[in-house]
């Protein structure tokens, strides 16, 4: 399993919260439910590819989703690089887009 996390305030690891447009994730709270031990590895991410990932989704999917879904998006498109053709990728897209509609995030797509 393969955690994604913003640059600039990964929990997993243990780089202090910074400043990053990544809502919810890396924002100090780890679950309860949280179980470590099957995470193998995590990815960071900028703020740059998870909202060049969103946007991408929504022009060229259709998909209407928010940062933390390209955030996530952009993890699983460098696993699935990674192992090559064959193999499947696996990831959830957390949010909507609804919420960064006033925001500069769908703003020329």
């Amino acid at each position: 399993m393969v955690a994604a996390e913003p640059d600039k305030a990964s929990l997993l690891m243990d780089i202090p919260v910074g400043f990053h447009v990544q809502e919810g994730i890396g924002d100090g709270i780890l679950p309860d439910i949280l179980d470590k031990s099957v995470i193998d590895r995590a990815i960071l991410v900028s703020d740059f590819d998870a909202v060049q990932t969103a946007r991408r989704l929504a022009r060229e999917e259709g998909i209407f989703c928010g940062i933390s879904s390209g955030t996530n998006v952009f993890a699983a498109l460098k696993v699935a690089k990674e192992l090559g053709p064959g193999k499947r990728v696996v990831t959830v897209l957390p949010d909507g887009g609804e919420k960064y509609l006033s925001t500069a995030l769908f703003s020329g797509c």
